[in-house]
């Protein structure tokens, strides 16, 4: 049995539904879009729940080195079938929770881009506050992007939750040829403008 097979990934859902979030892994369409904008140039790349690894497989087609993209995954099956799958790829099993109190994963230099598959609609808000205040305050450069899918009809973070963390949401696109169909939002730092007077 093929390890993209959706039974592995119903299996799991079955386990903890909260954690995978979906019955089945995202689509082609929706991996295009949201790594639409990433390359060899973004740097270092993390990418959070890669579940069966169809973002990592888009992320590593459009250029991104496999020494240069950590995956993390708190499910303990899918961690060591990511093992396998990419070896050379970072592969860390741990709660993307825990991202705020980790080391850098790449050191200095820090990452470029965050690519997200967690559920951050179905999850605690406490949690989806810690996992992207994480990437931010000790993972992402200043300039750094965190690209979040959700199946939900409006942004994964509300308008409090992004003033809270300094953050702007810009909506990317929609696939809605994934199923089901799926919205990509990109997370950045709010810049602040000062107005000479």
């Amino acid at each position: 049995m093929p390890f993209t097979d959706p039974l592995l990934f119903l299996r799991a859902w079955l386990r903890n539904p909260a954690r995978i979030g979906a019955v089945a892994p995202s689509g082609p369409a929706l991996a295009r879009l949201i790594t639409a904008d990433i390359g060899p140039r973004s740097g270092p790349v993390i990418e959070l729940g890669p579940g069966t690894g169809v973002f990592t497989e888009a992320l590593l087609a459009r250029g991104v080195l496999a020494h240069r993209l950590a995956l993390i995954e708190a499910d303990p099956d899918f961690a060591g079938k990511l093992v396998q799958r990419f070896p050379d790829t970072r592969v860390l099993s741990m709660d993307a929770a825990h991202l705020g109190e980790a080391e850098p994963i790449f050191g200095n230099d820090r990452a470029g881009v965050v690519v997200s598959g967690l559920p951050l609609l179905s999850m605690p808000r406490e949690k989806a506050m810690a996992i992207v205040d994480g990437a931010f305050s000790r993972q992402l450069r200043n300039d750094g992007a965190f690209h979040q899918f959700t199946y939900g009809p409006r942004c994964p973070l509300s308008p409090e939750q992004l003033r809270h963390l300094g953050l702007e949401a810009v909506r990317v696109g929609s696939a809605v040829l994934n199923l089901p169909p799926a919205s990509v939002y990109r997370f950045r730092r709010r810049v602040s403008v000062r107005v000479a007077i």
